[in-house]
């Protein structure tokens, strides 16, 4: 795991690097979606947006599962390089999303389809950056071959293998990995779905199909990890 990248006298986490890289990737996906779709609208400026307000959502989710600790301390924790909720970034991020479409005056369900394949590459790159960190998000302790261990992550493993009642120097689940993987494969799916759709003539009847397919398949993917 690397935590921190250290170039001369910049620190730079490795966590923020690859949720950039994950909104460079999805703008670019979506960028795609639109233009084969015909849709007018720059995924780029759509995507910084949500993003921003993804990780403020993120952040403020977080903080308010446990207002005591965030009133003790609210400029100390709202300014930290830790500490953000997937949920509330979720929300935020498709608040925001919602805001744009609107915006732009897209048929709506037309264009949270064209979204559904980006969000869900967006989302699996950025799983690799709490796996550099070693931020927490992986899985039960195992003897599994691919088990491994996180001890000087950002969150070390050797809690939770004690939590566990295993050895500190335990193994566990690398979930982060098993998410890329199985996000990666939504999203692939469902620009296939996308694909097929457009070659259809009733594009209009199933609009809406692409995004519920995301949400059940996100869901089921969350809940399996």
């Amino acid at each position: 795991m690397i935590p921190y990248l250290h170039l001369g006298p910049l620190t730079i986490p490795t966590f923020g690097l690859m949720v950039a890289l994950a909104l460079i990737g999805a703008a670019y996906i979506l960028q795609a979606d639109f233009d084969r779709r015909g849709m007018k609208a720059d995924a780029f400026f759509m995507i910084t947006v949500a993003g921003l307000t993804g990780i403020l959502g993120a952040k403020l989710y977080h903080l308010l599962e446990e207002p005591g600790v965030f009133f003790a301390d609210p400029w100390g924790l709202l300014f930290s390089r830790y500490g953000f909720a997937w949920f509330g970034g979720f929300l935020g991020g498709f608040g925001a999303l919602l805001c744009l479409g609107c915006r732009s005056k897209m048929p709506l369900l037309q264009f949270l389809d064209a979204c559904s394949p980006a969000a869900a590459f967006g989302y699996g790159i950025g799983r690799i950056g709490c796996f550099l960190s070693g931020d927490g998000d992986y899985g039960k302790p195992t003897n599994l071959p691919w088990g491994m261990s996180f001890p000087n992550g950002v969150v070390p493993t050797t809690d939770s293998c004690v939590q566990w009642g295993w050895p500190a120097n335990c193994r566990v689940h690398p979930a982060p990995l098993y998410e890329l993987a199985i996000w990666c494969a939504i999203g692939a799916f469902l620009w296939h779905l996308g694909t097929r759709a457009l070659k259809s003539s009733n594009t209009k009847t199933t609009a809406g199909t692409i995004f519920c397919s995301y949400l059940i398949l996100t869901g089921i993917g969350r809940f399996l990890v």
